[in-house]
């Protein structure tokens, strides 16, 4: 009989993303599995191409957490090879299974992805994240990402305004960017979730029509992998889509403000972070402040420190031999 995986991942995009390396080191070690992943909508559709896949049951909040009691009732009538569980939940226990991975509540002083190295015994070499992608996945970013002028990707938005670099800043990032050096006369390529159009417009409104790509609110978090596949560079916000980028190898700068830079930079060999001067516990320590309803906190971090940051590691990249810059 086939191996079983159980494999209980985040709500959100970022730690979902993060968890792919793990879910790739469960499936070396279980080869041929048939593999169920449980995840929030906004993450599910990451997981779509994973090899050996049965089902994504997809975990939409509802009250008295019978989303948990849902997922209970559909992985409780068969027995598991292996359950893994990212949420630190009580249904590792629950389940029939032989080998559990359960992670625990607290926060180690490291990255989420050694974090969850731990988790599976490579604490040293955490396995990075992967994404898997299928021939309708590259073909619709072929399309829409074509061939010709290299491509700088931008990452206006985020989860929460309070990591938002104002849209002006962005606008005068890619207007530099693009006038000299390594990016001259790039197309830039605006990625951003439905509901998220207005705060991204003021960067679309800034780009010469001939040179923009408008992927805002038009393709799923898969789809975005396979387009920023194909870009030369990616800078945003601390953001699910950052995670993306670098998972997939595209160079990419995180914009770091109110978020920990120890837990969530962007992970990999091409990647780099800028970050305001003021570190999260400075930005929000007024009483009053609430990530729901607070304005920006990033205007700190000035556009001549990003151009820096991403030129220095454009330079880097084109110099070690990485993504190919200047092909």
């Amino acid at each position: 009989m086939a191996a079983s995986l159980l494999f209980v991942t985040s709500t959100r995009l970022g730690d979902a993303v993060l968890s792919t390396g793990v879910l790739s080191h469960c499936l070396e070690r279980l080869p041929g599995a048939r593999v169920t992943i449980a995840a929030g909508p906004v993450a599910a559709p990451i997981f779509r191409r994973v090899p050996g896949l049965e089902r994504v049951h997809v975990m939409a909040k509802r009250p008295l957490g019978g989303h948990w009691l849902d997922l209970w009732a559909r992985s409780v009538v068969r027995p598991w090879t292996q359950v893994v569980d990212l949420r630190g939940s009580a249904l590792a226990w629950l389940v029939l299974a032989p080998d559990r991975l359960v992670l625990g509540k607290g926060r180690r002083e490291e990255h989420r992805i050694e974090e969850l190295g731990r988790l599976v015994g490579c604490g040293d070499t955490p396995p990075a994240p992967k994404l898997w992608m299928g021939p309708e996945e590259r073909g619709l970013a072929t399309r829409l990402v074509p061939d010709g002028a290299p491509v700088l990707a931008l990452g206006p938005a985020a989860n929460w305004r309070a990591k938002t670099w104002r849209a002006e800043r962005f606008a005068e990032l890619a207007s530099r960017l693009t006038r000299a050096g390594l990016l001259k006369d790039a197309r830039v390529a605006v990625f951003g979730a439905a509901g998220e159009e207005a705060a991204v417009r003021p960067v679309l409104d800034s780009l010469p029509v001939e040179r923009r790509i408008d992927l805002v609110g038009r393709i799923d978090p898969l789809e975005a992998a396979a387009c920023l596949a194909r870009c030369r560079l990616f800078v945003g916000n601390d953001s699910g889509l950052m995670h993306v980028a670098a998972a997939v190898g595209t160079p990419t700068v995180g914009l770091f403000g109110p978020s920990p830079v120890k837990h969530y930079r962007p992970w990999g060999r091409w990647t780099e972070v800028a970050r305001t001067p003021k570190g999260p516990d400075e930005l929000m320590s007024d009483p009053a402040w609430d990530h729901r309803t607070s304005g920006t906190l990033m205007d700190g971090l000035e556009v001549d420190e990003v151009e820096r940051v991403t030129r220095g590691l454009l330079e880097r990249v084109e110099r070690e031999g990485g993504w190919p810059i200047s092909s």
